[in-house]
């Protein structure tokens, strides 16, 4: 198998490293807008650079990886169904719901695949809470908390194209909330404070964020996230029904220190970002994505599923700008599908 990866950034250079050492994947063809970039890579891991996305589509690939800055997935996902290529890429789709919903439709038409890098669908202890609730462990689930915290926020010139915290961070914890409690959003208030560097205030952005969320079948569900969590990078979610409570992401390099007497140290490695965190995650969905493309299995995260995440993430922007509750059902794309039952 011959996969094309495009974009050689730091998610970019961690599933091209994935890729080459894949006992089925026989080589990989790297492009980067720095074609400096993916030429080192490359060179690196003993592949081969194109000098541009043409030449991903001429040279021949099975497979296409995008790896891009936000804004060019759309296009890239629709050339590549267009080709007939399977294609995995990172979220989003797009930052907006026409941009989603076109890209979805070229998949659709075409009859070819769009895997979406929700990676924490992956993580072993984020599949260890969805078998708690399926298997009713927890009982009657009422509540749920989930938080991402980076230790340190992005550079300026990132956030303009982000899309926002609540499409950028936040849309993992609204992708992970569906496919753990197999529920979907029904309404969400979501506020934001840009209180932090005048770099989120000059993206019309904020810094750090908090959305309480009700689940279909009323459940309460509270979402919070932030750029500036000095102690490390935090990502959690604690589950808690009428039998039991569990918790996501609480280990010895949580960076938390408790107060108590007798409460646990703080960590003395803590979390430095995502890619050290999700290490094993990110891997086992290139790994998946592999086996998508060999027909060994279904497709565990569509384009569907990352429309339904966008959907409660574009709720929670308007929530927050226009200050009021907002339904659902206001937003674009209700119907699309159903809590995900795969992966």
């Amino acid at each position: 198998m011959r996969i094309g990866v495009i974009g050689t950034g730091r998610i970019g250079t961690v599933h091209a490293n994935t890729l080459s050492r894949h006992r089925d994947v026989g080589s990989l063809i790297l492009t980067d807008a720095d074609i400096a970039r993916a030429q080192d890579l490359a060179h690196r891991l003993g592949e081969t650079a194109a000098p541009g996305v043409d030449e991903i589509f001429q040279w021949g690939v099975d497979a296409v990886v995008i790896t891009t800055a936000t804004p060019a997935h759309a296009e890239l996902i629709g050339r590549a169904a267009r080709s007939g290529l399977p294609v995995f890429c990172e979220k989003p789709i797009a930052l907006d719901l026409p941009g989603t919903l076109q890209a979805i439709a070229e998949v659709e038409t075409a009859g070819t695949i769009l895997q979406m890098g929700f990676q924490r669908r992956f993580d072993a202890g984020y599949t260890g809470a969805r078998e708690a609730v399926r298997s009713g462990r927890l009982g009657r689930l009422h509540t749920v908390r989930a938080m991402t915290s980076d230790q340190a926020p992005p550079p300026a010139a990132y956030l303009p194209q982000s899309g926002g915290l609540y499409r950028d961070t936040l849309i993992h914890d609204f992708d992970v909330l569906r496919w753990v409690t197999g529920r979907e959003v029904a309404d969400v208030y979501a506020a934001g404070s840009d209180a932090g560097p005048p770099m989120f205030r000059a993206a019309d952005d904020v810094d750090t964020g908090a959305a309480l969320l009700t689940l279909d079948d009323g459940t309460l569900a509270t979402v919070t996230a932030t750029r500036l969590n000095g102690a490390g990078y935090d990502v959690r979610m604690e589950l808690a029904g009428e039998l039991d409570q569990i918790v996501v992401g609480l280990d010895d390099r949580t960076p938390i220190a408790s107060t108590e007497p007798t409460g646990p140290p703080a960590a003395d490695k803590p979390w430095t970002g995502f890619v050290e965190r999700f290490g094993p995650a990110y891997e086992a969905e290139l790994t998946t994505f592999v086996e998508v493309v060999r027909g060994e299995r279904a497709n565990p995260c569509d384009g569907r599923e990352a429309l339904l995440a966008l959907r409660i993430a574009e709720a929670c922007e308007i929530s927050r700008r226009e200050r009021r509750p907002v339904r659902l059902a206001e937003i674009p794309g209700a119907g699309a599908s159903t809590a995900s039952t795969a992966g």
